[in-house]
C-alpha cells in the first residue's frame, strides 16, 4: 500500500494512505495532536507512581513514544511502554518525517532513532526510566495479559477504514488488560465507539479535542 509523507497543520509531519485518504495523524497537527489527546488526558494521569504501563495500538511514526520518553524525563516514574504495530514504517520514511528537527535536544533526537532501530519482540531499555517493548502483530491476533496496563493509547486507524478494529470485542480485550482505574484514551469521539467502549464497561468522559477536533474520548475502567 503506498505511503507519502505531508504536512500538518502545525508544521510537524505525517503520513498519508491516498488509497485510504486516510493520514497516520490528525492533518490539523501532529504533535499538537499527540500531546493533546495522549499525554495531557492519559499520560499526567499518573505521573507520581514509581512505574507506568502502557500500551499504544498503533506505533507508527514512534511519535507518541518519543513525546512520552520526553515527558517523563522530569519525572520520578519509571515508563515500561509497548507498542503494537502491524505494518511498521521504514528508516526512509522515519527519515522523511524529520521528527528529528522538532525535538529539543541531541539526546531526544538520538533516542527517537534508537525507538526505531530497537529489535521487535524484546524489551529494550532506552533510558534508565523507559523500557519499549514493540510487538509486530495485528490487533485482532494479539493476546494481553489480564491486568496489566495503567494507559492505552489507543491510536489505530479510524472506523471508517477500519472498522474491525473498534469493536466491543476489541475493547474488551483492552478493558480487561487495564487495572482497576486504568484509562483508555483516543482520539476518536464517534457516538458508536463510546457506546462500544461504554458497553463492556468503561465510564466515558467526552473532553474537548485537539485542534480541528470538537471531542476526543477518555475511558476509565472502574
Amino acid at each position: 500500500m503506498q505511503r507519502t509523507i505531508i504536512t500538518t497543520g502545525d508544521g510537524s509531519k505525517t503520513i498519508h494512505i491516498p488509497e485510504w485518504n486516510e493520514n497516520y495523524h490528525s492533518s490539523h497537527g501532529a504533535v499538537h495532536e499527540a500531546k493533546h489527546v495522549f499525554l495531557k488526558h492519559g499520560l499526567d494521569l499518573f505521573f507520581g507512581q514509581a512505574e507506568i504501563r502502557i500500551l499504544e495500538i498503533g506505533f507508527g511514526t514512534g511519535l507518541n513514544a518519543i513525546l512520552t520518553l520526553a515527558a517523563g524525563m522530569d519525572s520520578s516514574s519509571h515508563i515500561h511502554y509497548e507498542g503494537l504495530e502491524a505494518f511498521p514504517i521504514s528508516e526512509e520514511e522515519m527519515i522523511a518525517l524529520e521528527y528529528d528537527t522538532l525535538l529539543e535536544s541531541d539526546f531526544l533526537r538520538e533516542q527517537y532513532k534508537t525507538l526505531h532501530q530497537t529489535p521487535w519482540e524484546t524489551s529494550n531499555a532506552i533510558t534508565p526510566k523507559f523500557t519499549l517493548t514493540k510487538i509486530q502483530n495485528e490487533l485482532q491476533k494479539q493476546t494481553f495479559p489480564a491486568k496489566k496496563f495503567d494507559l492505552i493509547y489507543f491510536d489505530a486507524f479510524g472506523p471508517r477504514v477500519q472498522e474491525g478494529m473498534w469493536t466491543q470485542e476489541i475493547f474488551q480485550k483492552l478493558y480487561e488488560t487495564l487495572v482497576t482505574g486504568g484509562v483508555l484514551v483516543t482520539y476518536c469521539a464517534k457516538g458508536q465507539v463510546k457506546r462500544d467502549l461504554k458497553a463492556v464497561g468503561f465510564l466515558i468522559e467526552a473532553l474537548p479535542g485537539p485542534p480541528g477536533k470538537r471531542e476526543m474520548t477518555r475511558g476509565k475502567k472502574l
